[in-house]
């Protein structure tokens, strides 16, 4: 018989306690100090998170049960996890809604082949590329809730199939273009799910797939927004590209909306941070913050969906954090993650971090051990190395603080992330 996985585990144990999900949330939050709600425990039990080392001890000391039970519970979830995500065979038991949700994504993945196969041979029309259009926009949310090594392989097969389909179909010049756009969107996002899963090769290729074919195309936006990717992975390798940042914006101003000037001008901002041109960057910060309010008659791309004042605000924080100007950076993270709902786990969890170092750079040493506290319960089980890279960062720098005990509860839990340092 298959030991349980963490979730079906804590439910067993919940339920032989007599004890409700919002019972044993309000008894955890009274024992450890720290609050809890119902949904998080809700969260374990799905295993859509998995409790950290420190809420694996006080969930022992609550359900009565070896916390060893419960680390190696965790530590079967963790390969589990990783069996989905490697394309394994699927475990039994445990995970339902996750691998649900995944059969589901499945489900989307393989619409795009039937429509390559419906109309192979066949010609393409203004109705066809509304169809890829909104596939894409429903693909991108996924990116909403899931890290990389869940979602690149959806967003490579999509971005294969849209290929073939192109090639084989025979269509209009405009329609051809339409989709040859369509193409350097779903190169994109394959190239954001592979540099968000740590597959930074793969990434490069995409986004030089895109470029190509936003040029193709003759979509200057869509180039911009190529060049923006690949000056952020510049950047993640210590090697901000000025140059590339700076192109990325000029080629797409001219035909760019707000948002999307709002996009690639922060982004551009985050380059000028980590090469320390503080001056540059506060120009661009600026420049992106009065942009993003401004009206205009033309539609948003989907692409830009998200950007908004806080994500401004967010980008300015952690910019401020960079060029180590805690005074700065505190007040704008601290109010735009206030309002940032938890759901969207990586990219809080990657915030958080800046606000942690931010935290570090002002003294407060047992702020930011609260605060990445909040960003490794939020990273547990995300399919992304990046939160984990970056509470590792901060851990780096809390290590030598480890006579205080809110540190070494964090490191603690830090070394049970799954490739933590």
């Amino acid at each position: 018989m298959h030991e349980p996985t963490i979730g079906p585990l804590l439910r067993a144990c919940r339920k032989d306690a007599l004890a409700s999900q919002r019972q044993l949330a309000a008894w955890l939050s009274d024992r450890a100090g720290r609050p809890v709600t119902r949904h998080e425990v809700s969260r374990w039990e799905s295993e859509t998170r998995l409790p950290t080392p420190f809420w694996q001890r006080h969930l022992a000391a609550a359900l009565k049960v070896d916390a060893s039970s419960l680390r190696r519970a965790v530590d079967r979830a963790k390969a589990k996890r990783q069996s989905l995500t490697c394309g394994n065979d699927q475990p039994e038991g445990g995970d339902v809604q996750r691998r649900e949700f995944l059969g589901a994504v499945a489900g989307l993945a393989a619409s795009l082949p039937s429509l390559a196969r419906a109309t192979y041979g066949q010609r393409l029309g203004g109705s066809d590329v509304k169809r890829l259009l909104n596939e894409t926009a429903r693909a991108r949310r996924l990116d909403n809730y899931f890290g990389g090594a869940d979602t690149y392989r959806i967003y490579a097969r999509l971005l294969e199939e849209t290929e073939a389909l192109v090639r084989a179909a025979s269509c209009t010049s405009e329609t051809k273009r339409a989709c040859t756009a369509v193409i350097a969107e779903r190169a994109q996002l394959a190239g954001w799910a592979a540099f968000d899963a740590g597959l930074h090769t793969e990434a490069t290729e995409h986004y030089q797939t895109s470029f190509d074919a936003a040029t193709e195309a003759g979509h200057s936006v869509l180039a911009g927004n190529a060049l923006a990717f690949l000056a952020y992975q510049q950047v993640t390798f210590k090697n901000p590209n000025i140059d590339m940042a700076i192109a990325s914006y000029e080629t797409a101003k001219k035909h760019a909306t707000p948002r999307v000037q709002a996009l690639l001008l922060e982004r551009m901002a985050w380059t000028h941070a980590v090469a320390g041109q503080a001056d540059e960057t506060e120009r661009a910060l600026a420049a992106a913050a009065e942009v993003v309010h401004q009206a205009s008659n033309r539609p948003e791309p989907d692409w830009v969906f998200w950007v908004d004042e806080d994500e401004i605000k967010i980008m300015s924080g952690r910019c401020w954090t960079q060029l180590r100007r805690p005074l700065r950076a505190v007040p704008l993270l601290e109010d735009a993650l206030g309002r940032f709902d938890d759901t969207h786990a990586r990219d809080k969890a990657i915030y958080l971090t800046s606000l942690a170092h931010a935290y570090l750079d002002a003294g407060e040493v047992e702020q930011s051990a609260t605060i990445t506290q909040r960003a490794i319960d939020l990273a547990m089980g995300v399919g992304s190395v990046r939160p984990v890279e970056r509470i590792s960062n901060v851990t780096d720098r809390l290590r030598p603080h480890r006579s205080l005990s809110s540190v070494t509860s964090v490191l603690d839990a830090a070394a049970g992330l799954p490739t933590a340092r």
